[in-house]
């Protein structure tokens, strides 16, 4: 790992999504076949992680499952989801954005300190590989969702492995038992952020958190450690921090 100060905030940029449709055929073709590679691979790697893990698997092939019968995170906008996003503030975009492999949740956690005694919390925990690798690590593991419809589904799921997911807002969510917690910064609009920088708050000195590609740049987080893994996408920064609210009154 390699320490640095963070790089400013990127200027707002169009969608990666309808960028690529714009690019000529042949190569557009070459970065779906790419990312089809990317993701067995990352697919087979996680099942042979899971092999001394039996207890596991299960939950695996069952998140699985669910994506194949039906994805909360589809173009398909609902009244129920455009209801519960104008409660929290959010908008549709926030929701899109990769998965997060086993085997780079593994990595990143224990790069962090993950371990026996640990409490890893996941705002935005998506279908829950990240509980699953905090569990892997024999930490305890809670994920925050927004949507109720598939927390009532996956959530089942998750429970044989010890790991609880609730339907929640993650800027509301209880952080003070956290140990560790993971939210995927990158996806965030200014404002969502700027909320959570301040529930982030809530949560003990000394608690650390993961961000991908971006840091938290907000007084009383230190650290800035980052370094680059694999996603379902492509290569990332992966950042740790440390909220020390005794950086704020020293500085």
């Amino acid at each position: 790992m390699t320490a640095s100060a963070p790089p400013p905030e990127p200027p707002p940029r169009h969608d990666d999504a309808l960028d690529a449709y714009e690019l000529p055929f042949l190569e557009r073709l070459s970065l779906q076949l790419l990312g089809i590679v990317i993701a067995v691979v990352l697919r087979v790697t996680d099942l042979l992680l899971l092999l001394p893990r039996p207890g596991l698997m299960k939950p695996y092939l069952g998140l699985w499952w669910q994506r194949l019968v039906r994805t909360p995170y589809s173009a398909r906008r609902t009244f129920e989801m455009a209801r519960v996003l104008q409660t929290t503030g959010q908008s549709f975009r926030e929701l899109m954005y990769g998965e997060t492999p086993l085997v780079t949740a593994l990595w990143f956690l224990r790069k962090a300190g993950v371990g026996r005694g640990s409490r890893v919390v996941d705002l935005g925990a998506g279908r829950g590989r990240v509980l699953l690798a905090a569990r892997w690590w024999g930490a305890g593991a809670h994920g925050v969702e927004l949507l109720a419809d598939h927390v009532a589904r996956v959530a089942p799921w998750l429970q044989p492995a010890g790991i609880t997911l609730t339907v929640g807002d993650m800027t509301r969510a209880p952080l003070m038992d956290a140990t560790h917690i993971f939210c995927n910064w990158v996806a965030f609009s200014p404002e969502t952020k700027a909320r959570l920088v301040a529930h982030l708050r809530t949560c003990a000195p000394g608690t650390r958190i993961i961000t991908v590609t971006r840091p938290i740049q907000a007084e009383g987080f230190r650290g800035h450690v980052h370094q680059w893994m694999l996603f379902t996408w492509g290569f990332e920064k992966v950042w740790v921090q440390e909220y020390r609210p005794d950086a704020i009154t020293n500085s």
